[in-house]
């Protein structure tokens, strides 16, 4: 047992070192790009350059930041590169918007661009290799071979994006299936556990069993929800994903250890009073550990959506999204319940140690 812990942990170290790299690169973006965006294989001579779009999904007919990081291979800021910056429409091989050659003064910057309609697109960045060989202010004629450099002292790379009216919508509804689904499957499982031990005990389920349910399904809905947001943090500061991580294992952790002690024979049955208390102060500590933690993370999040959270590299607050309102829901009717449930664990251990004396 002590050698799966072992490992597991190692796992877990490993993951977080290999991906400290990707995330620092990525920390001069507004977010971790996945569909429009990223960087190319190989750099671009001395330069590695990192494009996304904002809105991810981005969508014709509206306006589009394009925002490109232009680092050097250590991840580190790169100043006074001069930039072109091209759109070709990929159907037509038309060039359907340029940026002239600009001095930028450090490697991250934005530019804006509304898409004509929907389709794929290339959008090709030229990094001058020497600035005093480009044409300072004017575009580059347009060019068949869009990554040809022939009468241009320059690198160029191409980054492919995709827009579409849809693909955010099917998105966003993935990502609340993926969370729905389990929980759906949990708590029919549950339930059905529920009304079969409801009808072993002659319709007597014992007092309070219904809340006990629900707070398990409160503590591991809560985790799901975690674990399918915390990649879209990954790109502010590594330390957040890791947080999410870690807030989603110890929320399905506590549902787990729930279900164990809740599946467990009665605990305050007998007259040792010893035994009781024990099982009383188990119990009591598992429901403190939720409401600590839970409470914690409610706290956290109502700071981060009103001021800039610790290590935010833009100094901005967190922008209130469905997937946060779906978490912190489902966080504070779990702190209600687990405080209910503690006042009456309490007085109902109460009665019982009167009775035994």
């Amino acid at each position: 047992m002590k050698t799966q812990y072992v490992l597991i942990s190692l796992l877990f170290f490993i993951l977080i070192v290999t991906s400290i790299p990707h995330f620092m690169s990525f920390a001069h973006l507004s977010h971790t790009p996945h569909y429009n965006g990223g960087s190319n294989r190989d750099g671009l001579g001395k330069y590695y350059p990192y494009m996304a779009l904002d809105p991810e999904y981005a969508a014709p007919s509206e306006p589009t930041q394009i925002t490109f990081s232009i680092q050097d291979f250590d991840g580190k800021d790169v100043y006074n590169v001069e930039t072109m910056v091209e759109i070709y429409q990929e159907s037509t091989g038309e060039r359907v918007k340029g940026f002239p050659w600009t001095l930028r003064d450090i490697g991250d910057f934005n530019l804006y661009y509304v898409f004509p309609q929907a389709g794929s697109y290339e959008i090709v960045l030229s990094l001058a290799n020497d600035d005093k060989m480009v044409n300072h202010n004017q575009l580059d004629p347009p060019r068949s071979i869009l990554s040809s450099i022939s009468d241009c002292n320059c690198e160029r790379v191409i980054f492919n994006v995709s827009i579409s009216n849809s693909w955010g919508l099917v998105r966003n509804s993935l990502l609340v299936i993926s969370i729905l689904v389990p929980i759906t499957v949990l708590g029919i499982i549950l339930s059905k556990t529920y009304f079969k031990k409801r009808n072993l005990t002659l319709d007597s389920i014992p007092e309070k069993e219904t809340l006990k349910y629900v707070i398990m399904l409160l503590a591991i809905a809560g985790g799901l929800v975690h674990l399918a947001i915390f990649p879209e943090h990954g790109s502010l500061q590594i330390y957040y994903s890791i947080f999410l991580i870690a807030a989603a294992g110890a929320q399905l952790a506590y549902g787990i250890l729930y279900i164990l002690i809740n599946f467990a024979p009665e605990p305050y049955s007998g007259n040792n009073r010893k035994f009781i208390l024990s099982q009383y102060k188990k119990r009591v500590a598992l429901n403190y550990f939720g409401l600590f933690g839970t409470s914690v993370l409610i706290g956290l999040y109502a700071y981060s959506v009103i001021v800039a959270p610790p290590l935010s590299p833009d100094n901005k607050s967190e922008n209130i999204d469905f997937a946060g309102i779906m978490a912190k829901s489902v966080e504070i009717l779990l702190v209600i319940g687990i405080i209910y449930l503690l006042m009456w664990e309490k007085r109902r251990v109460k009665n019982i140690l009167v009775s035994v004396k």
